[in-house]
């Protein structure tokens, strides 16, 4: 990791996977459950590792911590504030656990811009992609005020917090096509990369 400050790595894989049919962290891509592509894939780069299911026993075997949803049924939302609160670090990134094709050298280029910041997000296509970004232990509060009255749209809280944007530009360097944000939330999209090279 180039950063000199500690991150934590949240996957969240509390979803109800009603579009997929099955847990999403368990299907294989080239042979190997998505949890352990995607623990392979942080365990290098951050301080250490946490899981946000509420299924804690199935994921016992790989040795990382686990935490409920403080909060249930608040969906993604619900998933990024528990990770935060849970977290033993004030920095920590955030990813869905059906993203197979994540870029370390984004990853890290992404971190190492925290500091300053409560959030730092990419956008592609006019789009953010919350689950897969930088988030500090200062979008608690604001994260919370929206779960109280029920907002669970992701975008809701971002006004309240200062928010650092990753460009199409920027993101382009590490990773032209854009695949770390390709995810799998139908069993069509699991039939694209079922057998892609990781």
């Amino acid at each position: 990791m180039n950063s000199d400050f500690p991150i934590t790595g949240i996957i969240l894989a509390g979803g109800k996977n009603k579009r997929m049919g099955e847990d999403k962290a368990f299907v294989l891509v080239s042979g190997k459950p998505l949890i352990e592509i995607l623990v392979d894939k942080l365990s290098p780069i951050f301080t250490d590792l946490l899981i946000i299911t509420n299924t804690p026993e199935l994921y016992k075997k790989y040795g990382i911590r686990t935490q409920q949803d403080i909060i249930q049924n608040c969906g993604p939302l619900g998933g990024i504030y528990t990770g935060l609160v849970s977290s033993a670090n004030k920095y920590n990134f955030i990813v869905a656990c059906d993203m197979p094709f994540l870029n370390p050298a984004l990853l890290m280029f992404m971190s190492d811009q925290i500091q300053g910041y409560d959030l730092v997000i990419p956008k592609r296509n006019g789009l953010l992609e919350p689950l897969c970004a930088v988030y500090a232990k200062t979008c608690i509060q604001p994260i919370k005020n929206e779960l109280s009255q029920q907002n669970l749209k992701i975008s809701n809280f971002l006004q309240q917090v200062k928010v650092k944007v990753i460009s199409e530009e920027e993101i382009a360097k590490f990773d032209p096509e854009q695949l770390c944000f390709v995810n799998i939330n139908t069993p069509r999209d699991y039939r694209k990369i079922k057998y892609a090279r990781i």
